[in-house]
């Protein structure tokens, strides 16, 4: 894959200036992650056993941070945690501070659905 093309798996940074290989301790120019991590690693797969795609691999524990898997390879195996910005927006709103729901009219919305 051309450096060019990789963004870092946690802040979507362009790589093009990271040399490959990707070593053990090779991090992020913009937020610091660690790059040689199941995170980066184009057989990364959350749905899958041990969350690889390759059967070979050992179970690496903590997927963001640095290991010295033998299976690594750099790519995209997903979107960055800071690519979904609208996601985001969403997520935020539902903890913006704002006032707590008034629990009677909880209640009563709930015994409303429900018929209690």
């Amino acid at each position: 894959m051309n450096p060019g093309e990789l963004a870092c798996w946690k802040c979507g940074a362009n790589l093009k200036e990271v040399p490959l290989p990707y070593g053990r301790r090779s991090e992020c120019p913009a937020c610091h992650a660690e790059l040689h991590a199941c995170r980066m690693c184009r057989h990364h797969a959350p749905g899958k056993a041990k969350q690889c795609m390759e059967p070979a691999a050992e179970d690496v524990k903590d997927k963001a941070r640095g290991n010295f898997c033998d299976w690594f390879q750099p790519g995209q195996a997903g979107t960055p945690q800071a690519a979904n910005p609208a996601g985001r927006t969403a997520l935020e709103a539902l903890f913006d501070g704002s006032p707590a729901v008034n629990k009677d009219d909880a209640r009563k919305a709930l015994d409303d659905l429900f018929g209690g």
